[in-house]
């Protein structure tokens, strides 16, 4: 048998107008009401209809991810912290992918259209102006999580990637290390590649070593450009004493070139890594590294939205901390 809110009203010696109210959360009513209503509710087995609700209130309680295609390890912390959050607030979840750099976003935002998602979250993606232009006229709330935009059109919560770099420098340059290298780094990608350059090149000036161009060394944040890049350094004979990465999944691709060489971590060289992925605690040794709190970040996105969509209104973007994780793969040689 299905029951409806009639049933529940009847049991409850309330209204079906006070039942509906507590059921779609629109107040108004004692807290002893809303307890005995759920209570009642529960017990029958009452199922809302949520196309129904929908129609009556134009929210859909559902929320989008649009993200990268390609994969890295600290992508579920995030998407956890999202799903976790939105599902404690009563809303679900869907997920696209943009393409490799995003390049189907706009596609990704049209399909966000098309499902009337309440809100959705962009995930490290640079949005172009088009794109920041397609958001504004489908007029959904969005929020951005590891990345902004030029002009802060649109709300986000993200890492200082430049002073996180830079501190992960300069921790090893406190640790005795004098000659570095920037390895892994993306210098087309506005959001994490040029922030991280600058970060590592202004921790060198502050602290009057020497620095060359030469010493960052080009890639995509994966584990196969950062191994290419550690074998030709060790081939050419360059000598360092400290592998700035820029990932956990770079700083591996370190490691394993210099463990086929026989160069011994963090002994003969020491690596920091950058995310505090689940890799940095399974890599041998285990990996020293910058701390983005992902789970967090996603949490905090998801409540930036939920406000928008609830309240209205803009909010404020948010800066979140990270943290150096001392682990195995620095030594202090000073």
């Amino acid at each position: 048998m299905q029951y409806t809110i009639k049933d529940i009203a009847k049991e409850a010696k309330v209204s079906t107008a006070t039942v509906s109210r507590v059921i779609n959360d629109l107040g108004g009513y004692s807290e002893e009401t809303k307890q005995k209503v759920w209570k009642i509710a529960n017990e029958l087995g009452y199922s809302q209809n949520k196309s129904a609700v929908s129609l009556v209130s134009k929210k859909t309680k559902l929320l989008g991810i649009i993200m990268p295609q390609y994969a890295t390890t600290f992508y579920g912390d995030v998407i956890s912290g999202i799903e976790d959050e939105a599902y404690q607030k009563g809303y679900n979840v869907i997920l696209t992918h943009a393409g490799i750099d995003g390049t189907r976003m706009s596609e990704s935002i049209t399909l966000m259209k098309e499902r009337s998602v309440d809100g959705f979250i962009v995930f490290s993606v640079d949005l172009k102006p088009e794109e920041i232009s397609l958001v504004k006229r489908n007029n959904i709330p969005c929020v951005l999580l590891s990345s902004d935009t030029i002009n802060n059109e649109i709300p986000y919560v993200k890492v200082d990637d430049e002073q996180a770099i830079a501190d992960a420098t300069s921790y090893l340059i406190d640790n005795g290390h004098k000659k570095l290298a920037l390895v892994g780094v993306n210098p087309i990608d506005r959001i994490a590649g040029v922030a991280r350059i600058k970060g590592f090149k202004d921790a060198i000036v502050e602290h009057h070593l020497i620095f060359s161009e030469n010493d960052i060394y080009n890639g995509d944040y994966s584990f196969d450009s950062a191994k290419m890049n550690m074998e030709k350094i060790i081939k050419l004979g360059l000598e360092y004493d400290g592998i700035v990465c820029a990932s956990d999944e770079t700083a591996l691709g370190v490691i394993s070139a210099c463990s086929e060489f026989g160069i011994k971590i963090p002994e003969e060289l020491s690596v920091i890594g950058y995310d505090n992925s689940v890799t940095a605690r399974m890599s041998t040794p285990l990996l020293t590294t910058v701390s983005q709190p992902f789970y967090d970040m996603g949490t905090e996105a998801t409540n930036m939205l939920i406000h928008i969509v609830e309240e209205g209104g803009a909010v404020e973007s948010k800066v979140v901390q990270h943290e150096i994780i001392k682990r195995q793969s620095v030594k202090n040689i000073s």
